[in-house]
C-alpha cells in the first residue's frame, strides 16, 4: 500500500478517535429568555430529596449548557433559577435536548428540541394544569354545599368526570407509550380502585376488607425493577406508606414486609440497594420500641451475607458489630449478666435477684436528665417495690464521692452498684452511650421493655401487673 495513503488512513483514524473522545454523552441546553449573566442548577430527585448534579453559568445571552462524558441515570431531573423557580425535564433516552424557558411560567411557555419525550411530558403538564384549573372552583364550591346533599352530589359528580378523564390521560398515554419513562411514573402513582366491602354473616359491611384489599393491590402497578423511578418523586412516597402506613407498626409485620418489598426488586442493583438501605434506616433510627429486631434482620439477611455492595468494608463491620450487640438486647432476650460491686464493695450478680420485675437502671449522679428522672424512679420504687419490681441500679461515673453522696441524700433503697474496675465492658455490652437508660426484665431476666422514661415504665408495669 502506498506510504502516504496509510499515514493518511492512519491520520484520519486518529482525528475520528480524538473527536469521539471530546464529545461529551449528554447535553442540556438551556436558553433563558429572561434570566443572564447569572448561575442555574442541574438537580435531580433521588428518593425523597433533590440533590443538586451540576452547576452551569448563564451567559449574556440567557444560555446555559450542561455536560457531561458519563451517562446520567435515567429519571426526572431539574433546572433551578437562583430565584429557586424551576421545571423538570425528563432525562432517559434523549442525549441532546434544548429547552427554551421563560421564568415567568414554565410549563405554559416552555419549548424543547430533541425529545419526543419531554414533548408529550410537556402536554402531559399543560392538560393537568387546565383540568387543575377546573377542579379548583368546584372544590371551593363543594366546601360551601357540604351540608347541601342535592348540591354535594352535583359538584363530586362533576369532580369525577374531571378525574376520570385524567385517568384516562394516563392510561392511553400508558398504552401509546408503554417504555416511556413518564408511563413507568403514572403506574408507580397508581390508586387501586376500592370495591364495595361484602356483608359479614351479622349483615354488616367487612369494616377491615378495605383495608386489606387497599394493601394487598396498593403497589401493583410499580415496576420494582425499574430504578428510573428513583429518581422521579414518586417512588419514595409509595414505599414509605407502605411500609409505615399500611403495615402495622410490630417488628414481625415489618420484617415480612421489607422481605417482601426486596423480593419484588428482582436483584435490579439500584432499587435492591434503596430498599435495603431505607428500611436499615428507618429501623436503626425508629423511636418505636423492639424495631431493632428489624435492624438485625437486616444486617444479618444482606449485609452479612455480603448483598450489600455499596458499604466499604469499614463500615460493614461498624454496621455488623452494632447489630451483634443489639440482638442480645432484643425484646424476649435473656439479659446478660452483670457482676459489679455495691456501695460496700460487695459483688452483686444481676441474675441472682430474687424478683417478679428487675428494673435495670443505668445513670449518672451529675447527669441532668437523670437527675430529674432518678426522683421519678424512686418514688416508683417505693410505691411498687412490695408489689416485686427490684432496682438495679448502676451507676455510670466512677467517682465514688459524688455517687455515694447522691445515694444518701436522694435515699436510692435500692440495689445500687458500679463498675469500680471499668471490666464488664457494660457500655457496649448495654448500648449505653448516654443516660438515663432503663430495661424492664421479668423474674427470668428477660427483656420486657427497654428504653422507657419512668413514666412510660410504670404505665408498662400497671399493664403487667395487672395481668
Amino acid at each position: 500500500m502506498n506510504k502516504n495513503k496509510t499515514f493518511l488512513i492512519a491520520l484520519f483514524l486518529m482525528f475520528q478517535i480524538i473527536s469521539f473522545a471530546g464529545k461529551p454523552v449528554y447535553s442540556i441546553k438551556v436558553k433563558f429568555l429572561n434570566l443572564k449573566d447569572t448561575i442555574c442548577y442541574l438537580g435531580n430527585y433521588y428518593g425523597d430529596k433533590s440533590v443538586i448534579k451540576d452547576t452551569g453559568r448563564v451567559d449574556s445571552k440567557g444560555i446555559c449548557t450542561f455536560q457531561g462524558d458519563e451517562k446520567l441515570p435515567g429519571g426526572i431531573y431539574l433546572i433551578i433559577t437562583p430565584s429557586k423557580k424551576y421545571f423538570e425535564f425528563l432525562f432517559d433516552r434523549d442525549m441532546n435536548i434544548s429547552f427554551e424557558a421563560d421564568t415567568t411560567d414554565f410549563v405554559n411557555t416552555l419549548k424543547i428540541k430533541g425529545s419526543p419525550d419531554n414533548q408529550l411530558f410537556y402536554e402531559y403538564l399543560r392538560f393537568i394544569s387546565k383540568k387543575s384549573k377546573d377542579a379548583e372552583p368546584l372544590r371551593l364550591e363543594i366546601k360551601k354545599h357540604s351540608k347541601n346533599a342535592d348540591s354535594l352530589k352535583m359538584l363530586t359528580d362533576q369532580m369525577t368526570i374531571i378525574d376520570k378523564e385524567v385517568k384516562k390521560y394516563k392510561l392511553d398515554f400508558i398504552a401509546q407509550h408503554p417504555d416511556c419513562l413518564l408511563s413507568s411514573v403514572f403506574n408507580a402513582s397508581w390508586e387501586p380502585d376500592l370495591p364495595e366491602a361484602p356483608l359479614l354473616q351479622n349483615g354488616k359491611r367487612d369494616s377491615a376488607y378495605i383495608y386489606r384489599y387497599y394493601k394487598q393491590h396498593y403497589l401493583d402497578k410499580i415496576n420494582f425493577t425499574d430504578d428510573r423511578l428513583l429518581l422521579t418523586p414518586v417512588f419514595h412516597p409509595k414505599l414509605k406508606t407502605y411500609l409505615t402506613q399500611l403495615t402495622i407498626q410490630m417488628p414481625d409485620s415489618v420484617i415480612a414486609a421489607a422481605d417482601y418489598l426486596i423480593e419484588k426488586t428482582k436483584d435490579n442493583k439500584e432499587m435492591f440497594k434503596y430498599i435495603v438501605w431505607y428500611i436499615t434506616n428507618y429501623s436503626e433510627t425508629s423511636n418505636i420500641m423492639g424495631f431493632d429486631a428489624i435492624f438485625v434482620h437486616m444486617v444479618e439477611k444482606y449485609y452479612m451475607t455480603n448483598k450489600a455492595f455499596w458499604v466499604s468494608a469499614a463500615n460493614l463491620d461498624k454496621i455488623v458489630s452494632r447489630a451483634k450487640i443489639l440482638k442480645n438486647l432484643l425484646l424476649g432476650a435473656k439479659t446478660p449478666n452483670l457482676t459489679v460491686q455495691d456501695t460496700s464493695y460487695v459483688y452483686q450478680t444481676l441474675y441472682n435477684i430474687k424478683s417478679k420485675y428487675t428494673v435495670l437502671y443505668f445513670w449518672d449522679p451529675t447527669c441532668g436528665h437523670c437527675q430529674k428522672e432518678t426522683p421519678k424512679l424512686v418514688d416508683l420504687y417505693n410505691k411498687l417495690h412490695n408489689k416485686g419490681v427490684e432496682v438495679f441500679a448502676l451507676c455510670t461515673d466512677p467517682n465514688l464521692e459524688e455517687w455515694k453522696k447522691y445515694i444518701i441524700e436522694h435515699k436510692l433503697n435500692w440495689i445500687n452498684v458500679m463498675d469500680m474496675q471499668n471490666i464488664t465492658g457494660f457500655h457496649s455490652i448495654y448500648d449505653i452511650f448516654s443516660t438515663p437508660v432503663i430495661y424492664l426484665l421479668d423474674e427470668n431476666k428477660v427483656i420486657l421493655a427497654k428504653r422507657l422514661s419512668v413514666e412510660q415504665l410504670e404505665g408498662f408495669l400497671e399493664k403487667q401487673m395487672s395481668k
